[in-house]
């Protein structure tokens, strides 16, 4: 500064230029002493608070005033102006320096003046041995709290999951039971299983009474035929329907596999895949999927022609056809009654596998149109409200319904005798 006076031949300013020069020094000083401030309030307030806001509101007025100097400052010579800048940029960074020194004391009297609250209340005792994890009394532990645990969600298990596990609980209802089916492990091995929404859907790749015909699921499937063939004498036509309670209980397994037992009789079968949502009876029977129920409900398809055969004699099929918008709508036209019709006539038994009747109501509408209805119910999985509430549904359509179907009984504690079927092979000795 003293060498640009000295280039500019300039010694002192005016009394104006210094009274202007000593106010902005005075605030500059103002603002950096807000500034330790502002550090210091915004630890315990926000800006919102009225003690911030007179703050910002000081700081605001102080810049108010400087703007009006620097104005002033403008006005001066460029001499004057140069030498009023270079002496508040000296003395501001002064009294900065001057500040922060006397912050530094301060922190250091708060420092030493500052006791600390820590006391020593009782001090430490040793032990005389070592410490150490007792693994024994650990182990002990877990094995106990293992078994509790297993306990409680045993208990649990059986508390939430009601689902019928023996016949004798349906029969107690008055809910006839015609065929009480064993779970297939090697049906199980082979179908392929997807989760959706926390549900496992079972479809399966193989028929099982074709890959496998002595299995016991197929044996059982057996005794279902005699039962049905008494008991379809009085039924007003040769159409059965196999319906369901929910969705992935079985239900297309038993149709399928009970059509081709049947036609291993000598008797002509028909199977017409009525879940055309979600039935997969073509790809289960190996045929194509062209020509279906769909379109033959829409016109596009003839009746007479409809029926594809299977690898199994005397077994043909009408698949569900092309997904439809409007599948129930499709079920009450009269080509379906001419379709069941003709069918009926040209077939010694007509099977119709139709969507589970809690789902959809296709059921229901199909139901007016056969002479026996089977529902089929899933072992440890459907509840007897379940059962109870579909027949229900049935009755309030005016459909009865003969009985029901037990499906996939799988071992537990207790022997297969409880469930009303014995687990016994008789195969033949030959080699």
């Amino acid at each position: 500064m003293n060498a640009f006076r000295q280039d500019k031949d300039s010694v002192d300013l005016p009394l104006e230029a210094k009274a202007v020069l000593d106010s902005m020094v005075n605030i500059d000083a103002q603002l950096n002493e807000l500034t330790f401030k502002e550090a210091e309030i915004s630890k315990l307030y926000t800006k919102v608070h009225p003690a911030y806001r007179t703050l910002l509101e000081k700081r605001q007025a102080l810049e108010d005033e400087k703007a009006k100097l620097n104005g002033r400052v403008t006005a001066m010579p460029k001499t004057q102006q140069e030498i009023v800048r270079l002496t508040r940029d000296v003395e501001s960074g002064q009294q900065v320096y001057m500040q922060l020194l006397n912050k530094e004391q301060e922190l250091k009297i708060t420092e030493a003046s500052t006791v600390g609250d820590v006391r020593i209340v009782d001090p430490a005792i040793t032990q005389p041995g070592v410490l150490k994890p007792k693994k024994g009394l650990i182990i002990l532990g877990a094995i106990i709290l293992g078994l509790m645990l297993s306990i409680v969600g045993v208990l649990l298990r059986s508390l939430f999951n009601r689902g019928i596990e023996s016949p004798q609980v349906l029969e107690e209802h008055g809910i006839s039971v015609y065929a009480s089916i064993p779970l297939s492990e090697w049906q199980k091995a082979r179908d392929s299983v997807k989760t959706i929404k926390g549900v496992k859907r079972y479809k399966q790749s193989q028929l099982l009474a074709v890959g496998n015909p002595t299995d016991l699921a197929i044996e059982a499937i057996r005794s279902l035929r005699t039962s049905l063939h008494f008991a379809m004498m009085q039924a007003q036509n040769n159409v059965l329907m196999m319906t369901g309670v929910s969705p992935s209980i079985g239900k297309t397994f038993v149709c399928a596999n009970l059509a081709a037992v049947i036609s291993q009789t000598n008797k002509r079968v028909l199977l017409i895949d009525c879940d055309m949502r979600k039935g997969y009876t073509h790809e289960l029977l190996g045929t194509n999927n062209v020509n279906g129920l769909s379109e033959i409900l829409i016109g596009q398809g003839d009746i007479t022609t409809a029926a594809k055969p299977t690898s199994i004699a005397k077994f043909d099929l009408i698949p569900r056809g092309q997904v439809p918008p409007n599948p129930s709508e499709l079920l009450m036209s009269e080509r379906f009654a001419e379709l069941v019709n003709w069918a009926s006539k040209n077939y010694d038994l007509v099977l119709i596998d139709t969507p589970p009747i809690l789902a959809v109501t296709d059921a229901a509408i199909v139901g007016r149109h056969v002479g026996t209805t089977l529902m089929v119910a899933r072992y440890a999985v459907n509840t007897l409200k379940e059962v109870e509430t579909s027949l229900s549904r049935f009755e309030q359509n005016g459909i009865p319904v003969k009985g029901v179907i037990l499906n996939s009984i799988f071992r537990r504690a207790s022997a297969y005798q409880d469930y009303g079927y014995y687990e016994y092979e008789y195969k033949s000795d030959a080699k």
